[in-house]
C-alpha cells in the first residue's frame, strides 16, 4: 500500500513540475514576443527632435464685427440675462471695443521650408486676416507676408523677414502606402508643438466637397489649431499638410485629411512664379455611376464618371464629349468613382493633350482631347443657369408634364425637354422625379416634347432600367428608371 501510495505521490509531482515548466515557458515566449513587437513600434524622439524647431504657430487678425463674440454668437444683452449672472457679462465698450475686434486669434500651425523665411500653411487659417503673426519654436513674434493664396487646394504661402531659420525635409507623397506610420506636429487648441502620431489609412481619397485634393487619409489626432501643420513619414520627410477632420462631435473621431505635399510644393511654385494657380479643365459636369445607372447603361459594374452637361466651346464640347458619356480612364488612370476625375485632370497643366476612355451608348471608345484652363468659380456657376419650373400633362411615368415654353427654353438655355409639376405614384416616383425636374433625355435620345417622350417609352425596354437625364434646380444629372415596372 505504501509503495502504490509514493509511486501516485511521484507521478503527481512528475506531472506539476512539467506543467510548470510549461507556463514557464509560455512565459518566456511572450515575452520574447512582446519584446519583439516593441523592438518593431517606431521611436518619434529624434524625428521630433530635428524636425519641430521648423513648425510655427500662426495666428490672425481680424476686423470682428461689433457686436460679436470670439465664437461668433451674438453677445447677448444685459437684461435678457439673469440678474446673478449680470456682473460676469463683459461691458459694452470692453467688448465692442478696437483693441477687442482687432484681437490675434491663433488659428493654425505651419512649416517653414526655407532658410530666408517661405512659410506653408492653409488658405483658411489666413483667409480674410488684416495681419498674420507667427510665432517661431524661439518665442519669437513676426508678422509675415501673405505671397499667394489658392482657395481651391487650401493652401497659403507666407513670408517672414528672417535668414538661417530651421527648414523642414520636403518628402514625396506619392509613394505613401497605407499602413505607414505618420507623425504630425502643430498646435492644437493653442498647445504649442503638440505631437500625435497614427497610420496612413488611406491614399488618393477623394472629398466631395474638394475636389481638386486627393487626400491623404490617416487616424492621427488632428483638432483645431492642427491645420496647416505638417505631416512626417519615418524618414523626417513632410508628405502632407494637415488640413481637416471629419467629425460630427467638433473634434477627433479617427479621420483626418492632409494634403499630398506633392500637390502643395506644385501650387507653391506657381505662385511664386505667377502669383496665381492654373489647372487643368475639361468643361464637363458629372455625376457618380450608381448599379441602377450601370445596369441601365450596359456596364458590367459601378465605375466612372458619367457626363450629364458638356459646357458649351470647353475643352471637352471641342473634344467630341457626349452628354451620357461614361468616362472610365483618364491618361491611362482609371476612374472608379466620379470624383476621382477632377483631381486627374486639375494636375494636366493646360495645352496638353490627354486621352480618355470612355463608353457611350454600350461601346468602348477613346478620345484626345486638348485640356483647357480652369475659369473662375464665378465664370463657373454662369454656365449653370437657376431653374424655375411649371407644367400639366399625365403620362405612363405617372407624373404630370408640359412641353417647355420657347421663354423657358431660353431661360433654360435648352432647346428642347418637359417639365415635371407633378409626381404621383408609379415609376416616375420610384425612380426620384420630383416636381420642378427638367427630362431631357431618356435611354441616349433627347427629348423634344411630351408626345416624343411617350413614343422614347413605349420604344424603350420594360422592366430593365434605362437612363434618363433631368435637369433640377439648375444641375443636370442622370437617374435609373425601369419603365413598365409596377
Amino acid at each position: 500500500m505504501e509503495f502504490r501510495k509514493n509511486s501516485v505521490i511521484r507521478v503527481e509531482l512528475q506531472q506539476r513540475v512539467t506543467q510548470a515548466l510549461s507556463l514557464f515557458a509560455s512565459l518566456l515566449l511572450l515575452l520574447a514576443f512582446s519584446s519583439g513587437v516593441y523592438a518593431q513600434l517606431p521611436n518619434f524622439k529624434e524625428l521630433v527632435k530635428e524636425s519641430a524647431p521648423a513648425v510655427v504657430n500662426i495666428a490672425a487678425v481680424r476686423n470682428k464685427k461689433q457686436g460679436l463674440s470670439g465664437f461668433g454668437f451674438k453677445a447677448p444683452r444685459s437684461e435678457d440675462v439673469p440678474e446673478i449672472f449680470r456682473p460676469f457679462l463683459p461691458k459694452p465698450e470692453e467688448r465692442d471695443s478696437p483693441a477687442d475686434r482687432m484681437r490675434p486669434e491663433s488659428l493654425g500651425s505651419g512649416f517653414i521650408i526655407s532658410e530666408d523665411g517661405y512659410i506653408l500653411t492653409n488658405y483658411h487659417v489666413v483667409k480674410n486676416a488684416q495681419k498674420i503673426i507667427v510665432r517661431l519654436n524661439d518665442r519669437r513674434e513676426m508678422e509675415a507676408k501673405l505671397i499667394g493664396s489658392d482657395e481651391r487646394s487650401d493652401i497659403a504661402l507666407l513670408k517672414i523677414a528672417a535668414t538661417n531659420l530651421p527648414t523642414v525635409k520636403i518628402g514625396e507623397s506619392a509613394s505613401l502606402e497605407a499602413g505607414e506610420w505618420v507623425l504630425a506636429i502643430g498646435s492644437p487648441f493653442g498647445f504649442d508643438h503638440s505631437v500625435t502620431a497614427g497610420i496612413v489609412s488611406a491614399t488618393g481619397r477623394a472629398l466631395q466637397s474638394e475636389t481638386y485634393v486627393p487626400f491623404i487619409q490617416t487616424d492621427v489626432a488632428i483638432n483645431p489649431g492642427n491645420s496647416g501643420g505638417p505631416l512626417f513619414n519615418l524618414k523626417g520627410e513632410v508628405v502632407g499638410i494637415n488640413s481637416q477632420i471629419y467629425t460630427r462631435s467638433g473634434g477627433f473621431m479617427g479621420l483626418s485629411f492632409a494634403i499630398p505635399i506633392d500637390i502643395a510644393m506644385n501650387v507653391v511654385a506657381q505662385l511664386r512664379e505667377n502669383g496665381f494657380v492654373s489647372r487643368g479643365w475639361l468643361g464637363v459636369v458629372i455625376q457618380e455611376v450608381s448599379k441602377e445607372l450601370a445596369e441601365s447603361f450596359g456596364l458590367e459594374k459601378a465605375e466612372g464618371a458619367l457626363v450629364v452637361k458638356v459646357l458649351s466651346n470647353s475643352p471637352a464640347d471641342k473634344g467630341g464629349i457626349e452628354v451620357g458619356d461614361i468616362i472610365l480612364k483618364f491618361n491611362d488612370s482609371s476612374i472608379n468613382l466620379s470624383v476621382d476625375l477632377p483631381h486627374k485632370v486639375g494636375v494636366v497643366p493646360p495645352g496638353q493633350e490627354a486621352v480618355l476612355d470612355i463608353v457611350r451608348a454600350g461601346q468602348a471608345l477613346s478620345l484626345s482631347l486638348v485640356i483647357g484652363m480652369l475659369p473662375s468659380e464665378k465664370k463657373l456657376a454662369s454656365e449653370l443657369p437657376a431653374t424655375n419650373i411649371e407644367a400639366l400633362q399625365n403620362n405612363p411615368l405617372g407624373v404630370v408634364l408640359a412641353d417647355l415654353s420657347a421663354e423657358q427654353q431660353q431661360q433654360f438655355s435648352m432647346t428642347a425637354g418637359v417639365i415635371v409639376k407633378q409626381v404621383m405614384e408609379g415609376v416616375g416616383a420610384t425612380a426620384g422625379l420630383i416636381p420642378g425636374d427638367i427630362i431631357s433625355m431618356l435611354n441616349g435620345t433627347e427629348v423634344q416634347s411630351v408626345s416624343h417622350l411617350l413614343e422614347l417609352i413605349k420604344e424603350s425596354p420594360k422592366r430593365k432600367a434605362v437612363p434618363m437625364r433631368i435637369v433640377r434646380r439648375g444641375s443636370p444629372l442622370f437617374i435609373a428608371i425601369k419603365l413598365g415596372a409596377k
